[in-house]
């Protein structure tokens, strides 16, 4: 038996000359693996269909087809890993045979010792990739069940937010929209992208902490009752700050009424110190207000939208993202805002 299993590991022997296949197969049976042998590689292929292998051991010159191109065939069929026998070495390096995908390569005429130490070898790896992959795919997994965890845990705060402000429903789905497909326009990664989508899905988070009289109120606010609602994005931030996120959630939330001209809030941040997220947010967020429907008011019109942002590119909102904005609303790829 494999010391490396509780199952017999399968190999299959491939060569031309009987005494060979019949040494290696004698070999292989008592250190304790399962052997086929097989006298080319048509033949192989048959055993191959049949058989679950584990390590297929050819030679490299065989009449109807080369150990190469056996190998070739091998890679992109089955699982086996690939070992080559030659008694040419001086047709062949090493390097260039482990390059075509062998797992090693031995010189003839075999030394059975040696071949099984090499076997051994080859099989050991083989359960160190599969170790590897499964380990992969379990974090893969467990990173899935993360990323809907976080994902659900956003959209619970999105719905918390609105009901606070139940005029603005949808609001903050539909500004994530808008910015995800600037910012694929844009090219920014996918990773980015997806950071952004979330930040702007709970972008008014902070709301949560304004007395619901304002957020409700159709009027003009006072100077007290606007600073109030600025504090928004201040308040976002101290909630989301202590969350390790694998985006920066907390930092875009807090930008995104930050403007070029450093007229913005909180921070009064200016130009490149505002991230590129925020900048996208910023103008997605504008756009929505003014283009939405809001149960107090009809909407001002995607003219007077677009309006808005031709006026204050590059003074409150970024020239190469309006830009972008404008070339996507031309081309009628947000006609859910269409007059």
């Amino acid at each position: 038996m494999d010391v490396l299993s509780n199952e017999p590991q399968t190999i299959l022997v491939v060569d031309d000359d009987e005494s060979i296949r019949r040494m290696l197969k004698t070999g292989i049976q008592m250190s304790g693996f399962q052997c086929y042998v097989a006298e080319g590689g048509s033949s192989a292929l048959k055993v191959l269909d049949q058989h679950s292998v584990a390590v297929v051991v050819a030679d490299i010159k065989m009449p109807d087809m080369n150990g190469l191109e056996l190998g070739r065939i091998i890679k992109s069929r089955y699982e086996a890993d690939l070992i080559i026998m030659t008694g040419y070495v001086e047709d062949f390096n090493y390097e260039d045979i482990v390059q075509q995908g062998a797992s090693d390569f031995i010189q003839k005429p075999v030394r059975i010792a040696e071949f099984i130490a090499r076997l051994k070898r080859v099989l050991s790896e083989r359960v160190s990739k599969t170790d590897r992959l499964k380990a992969l795919a379990d974090l893969k997994l467990n990173l899935g069940k993360l990323q809907r965890a976080m994902e659900g845990i956003v959209q619970a705060i999105s719905v918390a937010v609105e009901m606070r402000d139940p005029y603005t429903a949808g609001h903050q789905q539909r500004v994530a929209d808008l910015a995800a497909v600037v910012a694929m326009e844009m090219g920014l990664s996918a990773d980015d992208i997806y950071g952004l989508r979330m930040a702007s899905v709970i972008h008014d988070l902070g709301k949560i902490t304004v007395p619901a009289g304002i957020l409700a109120k159709p009027g003009r606010l006072s100077e007290l009752e606007y600073e109030l609602i600025k504090n928004h994005v201040r308040a976002g931030y101290d909630i989301l700050k202590q969350i390790e996120f694998p985006w920066p959630l907390a930092n875009i939330i807090l930008q995104h009424h930050e403007r070029m001209d450093g007229s913005g809030y909180p921070q009064g941040l200016k130009n490149g110190e505002i991230m590129m997220q925020a900048r996208i947010l910023a103008v997605a967020d504008v756009f929505e207000t003014i283009a939405s429907h809001r149960p107090y008011r009809p909407s001002l019109g995607l003219q007077r939208a677009v309006d808005e942002l031709v006026n204050n590119k590059g003074i409150q909102f970024d020239d190469q993202v309006v830009e972008v904005f404008l070339k996507l609303v031309s081309e009628n790829r947000f006609p859910e805002f269409e007059n």
